[in-house]
């Protein structure tokens, strides 16, 4: 690394003047501690570097020091981190193990305390979080922020619980994220009353804009399986104040290619203001969150980026705490061992397990899980299937298959149900990573096929899993079955052979993993799977699979 006493020169671009100009930086023990006005200089760019204003670093299989490798070459440096998932499977304990292990990354993290641990009570997660501990964590000087609350029924009703978390992230002056998706205008002004300041679930121009106008952030998500710039971009017209990006949740064959930085080009290449834009990739999470990072200014810690234009914006050199810490692509972090923590504690399975038995009938109607690519949410769908010796099955022509969530945390029944869209002709997917409870997701043509991919990830406690016949192929998640203990490279590796082992048995989705991870997410509407049953979000209760001749 560069030692921390250096002068660069470039085309600077200070984003609170709103002008670029020809400059050299003095650094010395890690501060910007001079900026001096020159005539001409090499013709690269220096600015602040780019902030994830809202992502679960556990989504990216990596562990924040193997993320800090990876995203920092792409001029990422900083993050606004909710350990939530990690939280829901060891508690406390999961958050304090995201925390220790970004100490030893370049990458400035910055984690918020989790408001739904678990996210409803209609779930079996592996740990509980509740207002006092929300307190302790609130206390905290690396806490900056209380996790989006998702449990929006529990705001609008005034759920005394839910409202002492609130309480204490205000006691504390901390931020507070939202997570509203399709709630109506007059529920937003009850919700952002309550103190709760962003959005990331906005999927179309008109939810977002009667958020802002109840004083919400808009987070402009693009992740591996939620993709909302398009929907959200146009923004920038009108309230670019307003915004922020993020990719919320991201796998590490996406996060190689690129990160914010991409998402800042292809602003820019609509052709918004390129002040705009980088305020709100740079520094618009800084003021937000009140993060101890630096933005280009005399005093600041030395956090900026060189990139080579204005409209790729390539990135040559990134900076942390005036380290320089990645370089063309190449990361100069030493490499860190991470420690292991799970919670997983679940015999094997049976076929039979995953049998659905009707009696006295020859067909029934039953409710489909109707997953949308590029979205979280799902319809309701139904269909009509023949009744086989007393026993429901996948019926491939309607492409209607079965889905199973089954608890990793205690024996317990296995949940089972029907989803549409994933187009599986052959074998079985199953997953460790099932938001937010954590439990293990199948999706599968066979009972046979379910039984082997949930017994590859009991053996293995958590991961994820193609199953077809005697083939297995099992990416490990040894780390609270959700985080491997591998560099970005082997993570995407592994993921890409998993990828294309799901499509090479028929699924259409581009990303079907990360699709399958949100199908046993209880406060995404509309239909979703839990380890306790079909569960119907618009009216946030169980519902039946077999419909009646009433519903």
């Amino acid at each position: 690394m560069m030692p921390l006493k250096f002068e660069i020169e470039g085309q600077l671009v200070d984003l609170q003047q709103r002008a670029i100009y020809p400059a050299k930086i003095s650094v010395e023990e890690g501060k910007i501690n001079r900026i001096e006005r020159l005539e001409t200089v090499p013709g690269v760019y220096i600015m602040p570097g780019f902030i994830d204003a809202h992502i679960h670093i556990e989504s990216s299989m990596l562990t924040p020091t193997a993320f800090s490798r990876v995203a920092t070459t792409f001029g990422t440096i900083a993050t606004v981190s909710d350990p939530h998932e990690i939280a829901n499977v060891c508690g406390m304990e999961g958050i304090q193990y995201m925390i220790d292990n970004a100490r030893h990354a370049a990458l400035k993290f910055n984690f918020g305390a989790p408001s739904c641990v678990p996210a409803t009570g209609f779930e079996t997660a592996g740990a509980v979080i509740d207002a006092e501990q929300i307190k302790i964590l609130m206390a905290q000087p690396e806490i900056k922020y209380l996790a989006e609350m998702m449990n929006f029924p529990g705001v609008l009703y005034k759920d005394a619980e839910v409202m002492q978390k609130l309480h204490w992230a205000g006691h504390y002056q901390k931020p507070i994220d939202g997570h509203a998706p399709h709630m109506s205008e007059a529920d937003v002004s009850q919700y952002a009353g309550a103190g709760i300041s962003t959005d990331h679930e906005c999927t179309s121009l008109e939810e977002a804009l009667y958020k802002i106008k109840h004083g919400m952030k808009i987070l402009i998500r693009e992740g591996s399986a939620a993709k909302n710039f398009e929907a959200l971009v146009d923004l920038f017209s009108s309230h670019p104040e307003a915004l922020m990006f993020c990719s919320d949740d991201k796998h590490p064959d996406e996060l190689i290619k690129g990160h914010i930085n991409q998402l800042v080009a292809r602003a820019v290449a609509k052709g918004f203001d390129l002040f705009d834009v980088l305020y709100a990739a740079c520094i618009a999470p800084v003021e937000h969150y009140a993060l101890e990072v630096g933005q280009l200014q005399v005093g600041d810690a030395a956090d900026f980026i060189v990139v080579s234009n204005l409209s790729t914006f390539d990135v040559l050199q990134t900076y942390i705490d005036g380290h320089m810490v990645a370089a063309a692509g190449e990361n100069f972090e030493t490499p860190f061992t991470p420690a292991i923590i799970n919670h997983f504690n679940r015999h094997p399975v049976q076929a039979a397990d995953f049998r659905l038995e009707v009696k006295d009938a020859a067909s029934v109607s039953v409710q489909v899980i109707e997953a949308l690519e590029g979205q979280l949410i799902t319809t309701v769908a139904t269909a009509q299937l023949a009744v086989e010796a007393g026993v429901l099955n996948s019926d491939l022509s309607q492409d209607v298959l079965k889905i199973a969530v089954v608890n990793r945390y205690k024996e317990a029944p296995v949940a089972l149900g029907f989803i549409r869209n994933f187009g599986l002709q052959r074998g079985a997917i199953a997953s460790t990573v099932a938001h937010d409870s954590h439990n293990i997701v199948v999706v599968g043509v066979t009972d046979e096929a379910m039984q082997s991919a949930v017994n590859a990830l009991v053996a293995s406690r958590g991961g994820i899993v193609v199953a077809e016949g005697d083939q297995i192929n099992l990416m490990p998640l040894p780390i609270a079955g959700l985080i491997t203990d591998k560099t970005a490279l082997e993570a995407a590796a592994a993921y890409e052979s998993l990828d294309l082992a799901a499509k090479t048995l028929g699924c259409r989705l581009a990303a079907p993993f990360m699709t399958l991870s949100f199908m046993a997410l209880p406060v995404i509407p509309s239909l979703k799977m839990t380890d306790k049953g079909l569960f119907n979000v618009d009216s946030f209760n169980f519902t039946s699979l077999i419909k009646s001749k009433h519903q």
